[in-house]
């Protein structure tokens, strides 16, 4: 197994040190920095470039929210994993939408947890059902037609509009225009939207 570089930024001290017992009782996983902030976290992940960042939330100095769209601007590949206390729809669109890829719940199992690192980490998303129902709140549904439901599936992989092109046997400005039409059904800004669009409705195995 690759090893997993991991940073924690948790501003309670027990809940922190118990994600560190956790986590590093994992032989895959080595927590390489403890941030108590997200002022703190910014800087360690700087220096530390983290493979994946475990964080909360409610976090003084610069929260959750901002801090996982200040890391996803400055290093647009950062691996996010939200755990929070809250479960509300607000909470877990908005993580969504500032660049996380994985939400959990802080009752979440020490074996769910790892899971979602280990998915993030391969690039992939894990949201748990409680997280894609909430997330289902927020979207309203739209017809796709099946050249639309290829293409949105390759872009939840991550795929270019030339690697879409390619595996579909389609021109590249084909590409372009289904993109396009799907962002423009869904009222998506951006691919990440139209990733989480189809993960609410189940369109792709996030396995």
């Amino acid at each position: 197994m690759k090893e997993i570089r991991v940073l924690l930024v948790e501003d309670h001290f027990l809940a922190r040190m118990a994600l560190h017992s956790v986590l590093s009782a994992h032989p895959q996983i080595r927590i390489v920095g403890e941030a108590c902030d997200g002022e703190a976290g910014l800087a360690m992940y700087r220096s530390l470039e983290p493979d994946v960042v475990v964080l909360d939330l409610r976090l003084p100095l610069i929260s959750g929210f901002d801090l996982i769209t200040r890391l996803r601007r400055e290093y647009p590949n950062a691996r996010i994993v939200v755990l929070s206390n809250y479960s509300g729809s607000e909470d877990i669109y908005r993580a969504v939408r500032s660049g996380a890829m994985a939400y959990l719940t802080k009752d979440a199992s020490g074996e769910e947890l790892l899971s979602a690192i280990q998915c993030v980490h391969r690039g992939l998303r894990y949201f748990p059902h409680l997280a894609l129902d909430r997330l289902a709140e927020r979207t309203p549904a739209v017809e796709l037609t099946p050249r639309e439901t290829e293409v949105l599936l390759c872009i939840t992989r991550g795929c270019s509009n030339r690697e879409i092109a390619e595996e579909l046997g389609i021109a590249e400005k084909t590409v372009r225009i289904h993109v396009s039409s799907l962002l423009d059904k869904m009222g998506a800004r951006d691919r990440t939207q139209a990733t989480i669009y189809a993960l609410q409705r189940g369109l792709v195995h996030l396995d």
